[in-house]
């Protein structure tokens, strides 16, 4: 078996997860126009383990299997950010299915009320600030080679906790 992430430990650039989840919201569906001009159906799921509770988004026809109560595992899924707070999604490469587990669900902890700011990691950040050619920054050792981590890319806003 995959090795299982548990919600608490999702981040913004947590990417190829393996989340076992029990459905405590099944929204209702909303049609959409995406930035193509094509019309979807999205919904979403708030999916809740033992140790916290986020959302899943999905699209089109992967809602329509789902019920209330229900316990799913989402092999290969991604975190993206809407707005800022974090959205477990299945994407084209992973799959959703029901899952045998009994969970009891832990709803205190919201991972997709948290809100995240995205820190553009742009030419002048990889490469030493050398928008200023002047600057002292020029020979700096960093050469575009530095911080790979992605979760140095963001931020967590510390103004929107309690």
């Amino acid at each position: 078996m995959d090795e299982i992430t548990k919600i608490k430990d999702l981040t913004p650039s947590s990417r190829r997860v393996n989340v076992i989840g029990k459905v405590v919201v099944l929204g209702e569906p909303k049609e959409i126009k995406t930035r193509f001009g094509e019309d979807k159906s999205v919904s979403e799921v708030v999916v809740a383990d033992d140790t916290g509770k986020i959302t899943l988004t999905l699209w089109d026809d992967q809602v329509k299997d789902i019920r209330d109560g229900e316990t799913l595992k989402i092999d290969n899924g991604y975190i993206s950010l809407l707005r800022g707070h974090m959205r477990l999604n299945v994407g084209k490469y992973g799959s959703m299915a029901e899952a045998e587990e009994g969970i009891e669900p832990n709803e205190e902890l919201d991972m997709s009320e948290k809100e995240y700011e995205y820190q553009y990691n742009n030419y002048n950040n990889r490469y030493g600030n050398q928008g200023n050619r002047g600057d002292s920054n020029r020979g700096n050792s960093n050469r575009g080679y530095g911080n790979n981590n992605r979760r140095s890319n963001y931020k967590r806003n510390e103004d929107n906790e309690e």
